[in-house]
């Protein structure tokens, strides 16, 4: 049990780093652009799905670890859902503006988000 909660760590950490790249990406491609209709195509194909993956991930197997600590809420787990939370509601704002044009990449960002509720919600209510 002590080795599958210490793969878990670091999966968790490791989708961390990941996500940390993945907006260093984010910004590299926002500073890179020279139109923003391109720039719009390529966030809504490539960078709103990968973000939102990523994000997915750390959230996913944070809860995963919160489930293996038997639902121990410390301060620092208090502080990572509550950060988890900014980052997709900032996450969502970011797209809004870019997606206006798209409403079907709007679905799939609340699809994902909602799913990511349910699963957060499923393990700390059981």
């Amino acid at each position: 049990m002590n080795e599958m909660y210490s793969m878990g760590l670091s999966i968790h950490s490791l989708g961390t780093v990941v996500l940390l790249g993945v907006l260093v990406l984010n910004i590299v491609m926002i500073q890179q652009a020279i139109a923003y209709e391109p720039y719009k195509r390529l966030h809504s194909i490539f960078l709103l799905p990968l973000t939102a993956t990523i994000l997915g991930v750390s959230l996913f197997t944070g809860v995963i670890m919160m489930a293996a600590k038997h639902l121990e809420f410390t301060l620092e787990n208090l502080v990572m859902i509550g950060i988890s939370l900014v980052l997709i509601f900032l996450e969502n704002k970011r797209s809004k503006v870019l997606q206006s044009y798209k409403t079907f990449g709007v679905k799939i960002l609340t699809i994902e988000i909602g799913l990511v509720l349910v699963i957060s919600l499923w393990m700390w209510l059981s």
